[in-house]
């Protein structure tokens, strides 16, 4: 067989393998690549990626199939053969389909979206693209915090959340898609029309002699000066029920297991958190949306995985897992809030034989929990870890950040004092059942954010966090019985690079893009100097490249929390309709 014969096998036996793929007849449809810039098992591991194709394919005037990066065997079939990139549903080539819809969650994937471009022969720049060519679009959170790196790759970028903003979109795209329009016209037209589209086109940059933006205004009538990103709220939140993976394959990284989502976004307000700002306000699903969704992921398999940013904050989620126990399935969770982690919920835990609980300190010393707005102390985490060991031998992961505005030597050591306190507590513990689980650290680089309070703060110098690291690693050799997990400094640049940079950061990836993924050698050669994006302090007065959007968030309110975090002070959670300090709850389409 051909290798373009194994490719199209390949993806056949990958179909079969699924349960809920969706596939249409093209006729009088409009096609959309729905495209996931990394490999299938991380692509089907995304919740976010899931809903949208569930979304996409309600709409019966819509054919959309998925699109991955190709990886190992397959992408070596790719090379062989020379066929463009194919969709997984109809093997069909990307440069045929109507519309590309990137679904972006993290920076780092940046590179990935010039790759699949190359690979489905549709040329990288936005400018360069004819009239029969597929419109190039981006979607997802990293798109509503700072899109402009990619802005000279993609046509246009739909900001917010699905919910809210793809109804709206295609309902334009379909009328614009009939009319015999030419390519710029119909750019024009969507981004007129429909709430929270951002096409760069019609956008200009204006610099400082410094280099820092002067001006970012649109060059055409009726183009907004500032995008406002809808939200889905006031009932269109849960209108569609709480999300469940539209796709079970045994390919993810859950393998077969069904997602839900019980919540989305945090009111704990942790200052170094974009999801915690830009899906605000926190929402959760009512119970009968809840449990409507755990009924259906429970008939598809046994196995389900629960998805919020803080799990153990959702009301009755103690009912709701043991729910699951009690029809024979099994859970597992995304993420953990030490100081709302409850008997019965690890109870549940030990039910379903979970070995593994992860909790995030972020920070070694009150006073650097303080300035990150944790809302966490050291006696509660111990409390925590007393409850963990006492209910069964689980391991605890713990996350930590090192390179954190304010961060002293002293925070660094604080780490390791706090690590060693967990592992006396958990030894206490269980010393009467006479076994222990392991204690894992995963320690990351900060990377700031936008639109977060953090936003003005830089990258720490990549040697002085590699210095953090090689002590850190070895104080907490010396005191045994742990795992530790660093991530490499030099990608904390470069993700610090795509997510504080403007337009201009364009030209490093498409530089990285023609040197095979060197990014070393694009750095050095680049015209613009990634350092002025990476590690300079930004101006409190500065105009930042993301300042065109609208989240609902009051910049007064960052500059507040900036000032706060600067002096050590904690401020309060989020009220939902409660409050008005960050503008969220008392802008168009108030929460209540």
């Amino acid at each position: 067989m051909t290798a373009a014969g194994d490719i199209v096998s390949l993806y056949r036996a990958r179909i079969a393998e699924e349960d809920g793929a969706v596939k249409k007849d093209w006729g009088g449809r409009v096609s959309i690549a729905l495209t996931y810039p990394n490999d299938y098992r991380l692509g089907m591991s995304n919740l976010g990626f899931q809903i949208v194709y569930r979304l996409l394919n309600q709409r019966s005037e819509v054919v959309a199939e998925r699109v991955f990066l190709p990886e190992g065997q397959e992408m070596s079939l790719y090379l062989r053969s020379g066929k463009p990139l194919l969709s997984l549903e109809s093997q069909t080539p990307l440069y045929e389909f109507d519309l590309v819809a990137f679904s972006l969650s993290f920076e780092n994937d940046y590179p990935n979206v010039l790759h699949i471009l190359e690979l489905g022969g549709i040329p990288l720049s936005a400018a360069e693209r004819t009239g029969g060519m597929p419109l190039v679009m981006a979607g997802g959170i990293t798109t509503f915090l700072n899109p402009e790196p990619l802005s000279s790759f993609v046509d246009f970028f739909l900001l917010g959340e699905a919910e809210a903003n793809l109804d709206p979109f295609l309902d334009a795209f379909l009328e614009c898609n009939r009319a015999d329009a030419v390519r710029k016209e119909i750019l024009a037209r969507l981004a007129r029309n429909v709430p929270g589209l951002y096409a760069p086109l019609f956008y200009r940059a204006e610099y400082h002699g410094d280099g820092t933006l002067k001006a970012f205004s649109p060059t055409e009538d009726q183009i907004p000066e500032r995008i406002r990103v809808p939200r889905p709220l006031d009932g269109g939140f849960s209108k569609h029920g709480a999300p469940v993976s539209a796709i079970t394959t045994p390919d993810t990284e859950f393998s077969n297991k069904v997602l839900v989502e019980v919540g989305r976004g945090c009111g704990h307000s942790c200052r170094f958190c974009a999801a915690g700002y830009v899906y605000r306000p926190p929402r959760l699903y009512d119970d009968s949306h809840l449990y409507a969704a755990v009924r259906e992921a429970m008939e598809r398999t046994g196995r389900v995985g629960l998805v919020s940013p803080a799990v153990s904050d959702v009301p009755g989620i103690e009912s709701l897992t043991a729910m699951i126990i009690e029809r024979g399935g099994t859970f597992s969770v995304s993420s953990l809030r030490a100081e709302t982690l409850s008997q019965g919920l690890l109870d549940n835990f030990k039910s379903t034989g979970q070995k593994t609980i992860a909790i995030a300190p972020e920070a070694g010393s009150e006073r650097l929990r303080r300035t990150i707005n944790k809302h966490l102390t050291r006696e509660q985490i111990y409390e925590t870890i007393r409850m963990i060991s006492r209910t069964g031998d689980f391991s605890v992961r713990l996350y930590f950040l090192i390179g954190l505005p304010t961060e002293t030597d002293e925070d660094v050591g604080e780490i390791v004092e706090l690590v060693k306190g967990i592992r006396h507590h958990m030894v206490k513990e269980s010393a009467l059942r006479g076994s222990i689980g392991r204690i894992r650290l995963s320690v990351n680089c900060f990377v700031p954010k936008p639109f977060t309070p953090f936003q003005w703060f830089p990258l720490e110098d990549v040697q002085s966090l590699k210095k953090k690291q090689k002590w850190l690693k070895k104080a907490l050799a010396k005191a045994g019985g742990m795992d530790v997990g660093l991530d490499v400094s030099r990608w904390a640049y470069i993700q610090t690079l795509l997510s504080m940079g403007d337009r201009r950061v364009g030209s490093i990836l498409r530089l990285a893009h023609q040197s095979g993924g060197d990014w070393t050698r694009a750095l050095k050669f680049s015209d613009i100097n990634p350092d002025f994006f990476v590690y300079r302090p930004k101006g409190i007065d500065e105009r930042l490249p993301w300042d065109f959007i609208d989240n609902g968030i009051l910049k007064r309110h960052l500059i507040r929390e900036h000032d706060l975090a600067l002096k050590g002070e904690e401020s309060e959670i989020c009220h939902v309709g409660e409050c008005w300090r960050c503008g969220v709850c008392a802008g168009p389409g108030h929460f209540h």
